[in-house]
């Protein structure tokens, strides 16, 4: 959603991204011109009616999510770089389909990767983390879970609800009529039954969480007593 996130922060990696391109003679990872590659592409081939999965959702809201949890956790630095490119190409599969985007934006990766100096191994690593972002979550390590909670931020954040309204309007645009209240009951069921997989996540957003729950149940009530009222 170079951008600006939802809330008017100067987007991550804002840096000259759209040239980026993939060298056959690297021999070392190439961290920030695979970030640059993967940012430009989202920047420029999502479809407008992305609303949330748009090029903010990775660059202000996954990656720096990412860092911070990863950080937390007291993770290598080299480790933290790779995380940094498994969140950065996680939904690139967005620009040719929304279906299966996670297994698209796997092959994205593999083709593209040893071009920025990446090896088998470090691939291998980053497109099971990508994977483990697809719904329902199946993190089998802890670097996959951090960006599996990283991809989840916004449900313990201040933002949720312009998030989950993004989501929505996104999915309306898509051609999926789901109506408010109903919206707002599957957000509802969602955080209730939601649990982040990293301590570093519990910490930071459990509390956030609750308060949303709260806010979700108010905002229920409201349309409820709105509905009875035009009833009426």
């Amino acid at each position: 959603m170079e951008q600006r996130s939802r809330g008017g922060r100067k987007s991550h990696s804002a840096e000259r991204i759209t040239d980026a391109k993939p060298d056959e003679r690297m021999s070392r990872p190439n961290y920030e011109a695979a970030l640059r590659y993967a940012l430009g592409r989202l920047r420029t081939e999502l479809r407008p009616e992305l609303l949330y999965h748009n090029a903010a959702h990775t660059e202000s809201d996954v990656l720096p999510a990412v860092c911070r949890l990863a950080r937390l956790s007291n993770l290598a630095e080299a480790d933290v770089r790779l995380l940094e490119v498994a969140a950065a190409f996680h939904d690139l599969g967005q620009i040719r389909s929304t279906l299966e985007h996670e297994r698209i934006g796997i092959d994205i990766t593999s083709q593209v990767l040893p071009g920025f100096g990446f090896g088998t191994e470090e691939i291998a690593r980053i497109t099971a983390i990508i994977l483990a972002t697809r719904l329902p979550q199946t993190p089998q390590n802890e670097e996959q879970a951090l960006l599996a909670d990283a991809d989840l931020d916004s449900l313990g954040r201040e933002d949720f609800l312009e998030t989950s309204t993004a989501l929505w309007k996104e999915k309306q645009a898509q051609g999926e009529r789901i109506a408010w209240r109903t919206w707002l009951e599957s957000q509802l069921e969602l955080l209730r039954s939601h649990r982040y997989f990293t301590r570093a996540a519990r910490s930071l957003r459990d509390a956030g969480k609750v308060r949303n729950i709260e806010l979700l149940e108010r905002l229920i009530r409201d349309h409820a007593g709105d509905e009875m009222s035009r009833e009426g």
